[in-house]
């Protein structure tokens, strides 16, 4: 039934028009009011604290959904900090919210100071669930200043913000906010491929070359069966990340999200082959997911760094350890 709504909410405000506004770096403030009316900003938490009780398979679907939909404002990471903020026993946001880690910020008489390199639509957030060390603190808008305008990709803000903000104290941290969003990241992948594979067949069942279509050819078969197989890696690993988030599994985390990561870019590149030059224009709707794709293959933590933790761990577990600990995950 939300995958009914959400899907029904978006096919009605999100047209061309919007993700063209969107891409401009203009805040849809009418769909986002839609959106909170909706309640998708407390989807993933239980009844009891407001949001609608999914079941682990049924959140994946929804953010899968928004990934698929390539929904131009930060739904999925406002659902993410939401449920980390629950964790944490701090207040949930008030309107859109992100999630972070700057370790490296400084807390000096209370007062936390520093950077948080590019936020996605950061000018707009209410709030920030930011990890710094084992805290986790709901910085207030009224927390930060811009340091410096960004844009990812896929043509949405990526500000850097100034954090100047008279700390609360904040809360244990619950689980690692990186982890959070790498997990989100690979689940909108998943739908964003899926969304490329539909496009990708389509087309290269109707565009006609020496007399057949293109699907006639069996290269072509066999590269829709590669991206085929890429989306349904991430789908799986997509899934992979999310159990090893609940069971506070950081190299589980790892695999599934690199793997994802891995699946992004290999389906963007067969899509816009398969599409030939009209892919690579802002015009063709193929666009709004090759871009997005690029985009989260690289935050919350790039390929580089998820590979370099499980390679430490593979180092650290040792010649009689490595395999024990790859069939664990």
């Amino acid at each position: 039934m939300l995958a009914e709504m959400i899907q029904r909410l978006f096919e009605r405000s999100l047209g061309d028009g919007a993700q063209a506004e969107a891409r401009e770096g203009r805040w849809l403030a009418s769909l986002w009011a839609e959106i909170e009316e909706m309640g998708l900003p407390l989807a993933l938490l239980g009844e009891e604290q407001g949001g609608f009780g999914l079941s682990a398979a049924e959140q994946g679907e929804a953010l899968r959904l928004l990934g698929k939909l390539a929904v131009p404002l930060p739904v999925a990471e406002t659902m993410a900090a939401n449920r980390l903020l629950a964790r944490a026993g701090l207040p949930l946001a008030e309107g859109p919210a992100g999630l972070a880690r700057a370790d490296d910020l400084a807390i000096s008489g209370g007062r936390l100071t520093g950077r948080v390199e590019r936020v996605a639509w950061g000018e707009n957030l209410d709030c920030l669930a930011l990890a710094v060390g084992d805290r986790l603190y709901r910085v207030p808008r009224s927390g930060w200043s811009l340091a410096e305008a960004g844009t990812a990709l896929n043509f949405h803000p990526r500000p850097s913000l100034a954090i100047d903000w008279q700390a609360d104290g904040g809360a244990p941290l619950p689980n690692n906010p990186q982890a959070d969003g790498a997990t989100v990241r690979a689940f909108q992948i998943a739908g964003a491929l899926e969304a490329a594979l539909d496009l990708t067949l389509e087309h290269t069942a109707t565009r006609v070359q020496f007399g057949k279509p293109l699907q006639k050819n069996q290269v072509v078969q066999h590269e829709l069966a590669k991206l085929a197989g890429e989306l349904a890696c991430a789908t799986a690993a997509a899934d992979l990340a999310a159990e090893a988030l609940e069971r506070g599994d950081m190299l589980g985390v790892a695999a599934g999200s690199l793997r994802a990561r891995e699946a992004a870019g290999n389906g963007a590149a067969i899509a816009t082959q398969m599409h030939g030059a009209i892919g690579f224009t802002r015009e063709h709707p193929l666009h709004l997911y090759t871009t997005s794709l690029w985009t989260w293959r690289d935050e919350f933590g790039g390929q580089v760094f998820w590979a370099t933790l499980l390679g430490r761990a593979a180092m650290a577990a040792g010649e009689e350890g490595y395999w024990p600990m790859v069939t664990e995950l």
